[in-house]
């Protein structure tokens, strides 16, 4: 039987005696799943802008026009980028941007109108199908809320996309809340969203950000959210349950942070809630003690570039890929490099008529991995 509120509230509470018990149900539940291998995907990050109309109390990617460190990409910066990574053995590219910023800055729409573009997405669009003709990099964008139609356009254009889901407490909306000031963060509008790619069956990444102001059972009912939508349409590739760090430039910056121990409980329930998903959490925000992620059931360590940096959290490295995988081996599993779509999913991209079917096939091995060596 799937496991029920009520259980997932106690167990994610229980004392810290039974929590030993927790933690090897979850690994049994994560060996039933993929026995004896831990992804990654190598990738190049792409901030393709960091002008945004939300203002979380956590960000600090995003910028003001004007503001230092404001930008936008311009094409030669995004295919160099992308060919780098070509170059570094990268199968992904991942896209980040703001939210429709030319909905509340003149500036973004003046740049926009200069390459020749209606709004932030038609760019994005257009960049994902550069990357895709002009290299063998796989698009991955997280452009935040879309249409069923945008939805559909960019699935022309890449195998995957992503929107963190990162709570369904619509309460961090509240003046001086994590979420205030911050329209694309209504809980609803995400979840019909991440609803929208599972009725056009687009493998979908989403997650949990903890440590924002919710509560434990919060993250229980946004882990029960995402499972329902899994539930009704199987379009759910990964959840990443990523963990809130402070940084001194950010309203947030006195907020505590959650403890090793939150993660680990909250990465064990999300695991027995979901066994037969993908749990990731990302090593860089558990550095030095990463490792330990995995004896919580977490089966993937993400995004991981030899070249770019984390531009959401620039002050947190990724590990280096030879380290991750020994400390990977130390805890008895095999490091496989993954593309930005789960194996899972690729044979169904692989019979799509067009460019992208093309580009799957060429960089998925015979079992749904990339064809580069771990």
């Amino acid at each position: 039987m799937p496991l029920s509120r009520e259980s997932a509230c106690r167990l994610i509470r229980c004392a810290e005696d039974q929590f030993s018990i927790v933690l090897s149900a979850a690994v049994e539940a994560r060996r039933r799943f993929k026995p004896g291998v831990v992804t990654y995907s190598r990738k190049v990050f792409i901030p393709l802008t960091n002008l945004c109309r939300d203002y979380c109390g956590y960000c600090t990617f995003r910028r003001d026009p004007g503001q230092p460190g404001a930008h936008t990409m311009t094409p030669d910066q995004v295919l160099e980028v992308a060919r780098a990574g070509e170059k570094a053995g990268c199968t992904e590219a991942l896209f980040s941007l703001g939210d429709k910023p030319e909905l509340a800055f003149s500036e973004m729409r003046e740049t926009l109108r200069r390459l020749g573009y209606k709004s932030t997405l038609h760019y994005l669009e257009a960049m994902c199908e550069v990357v895709l003709r002009e290299t063998t990099l796989l698009p991955h964008p997280n452009p935040g809320l879309l249409s069923a139609e945008w939805i559909a356009r960019l699935a022309r254009v890449s195998p995957s996309m992503g929107l963190m889901l990162e709570t369904t407490n619509g309460s961090l909306l509240a003046t001086g809340a994590a979420h205030d000031n911050a329209p694309d963060k209504v809980p609803a509008k995400r979840l019909h969203t991440i609803e929208e790619a599972g009725k056009q069956n687009v493998p979908f990444t989403t997650g949990l950000l903890i440590g924002i102001g919710e509560s434990v059972e919060d993250r229980v009912d946004t882990l029960l959210a995402i499972r329902e939508l899994h539930r009704r349409y199987g379009h759910i590739q990964e959840v990443i349950i990523q963990n809130f760090r402070t940084k001194p430039e950010i309203p947030m910056h006195d907020w505590p942070e959650p403890t090793h121990d939150e993660m680990m409980r909250t990465i064990a329930v999300a695991r027995l809630l979901m066994p037969d998903v993908n749990i990731q959490a990302p090593p860089n925000l558990s550095a030095p003690y990463y490792d330990e992620l995995l004896d919580a059931g977490i089966n993937d360590w993400g995004g991981i570039s030899p070249l770019t940096p984390d531009f959401i959290n620039p002050e947190k490295p990724w590990p280096h890929l030879e380290q991750l995988k020994l400390r990977t081996q130390a805890k008895g599993y095999r490091l496989r490099q993954r593309l930005p779509a789960y194996p899972e999913f690729i044979a169904a991209l692989s019979t799509k008529p067009g460019l992208l079917a093309e580009k799957v096939k060429a960089a998925a091995d015979s079992e749904g991995y990339a064809r580069r060596p771990a």
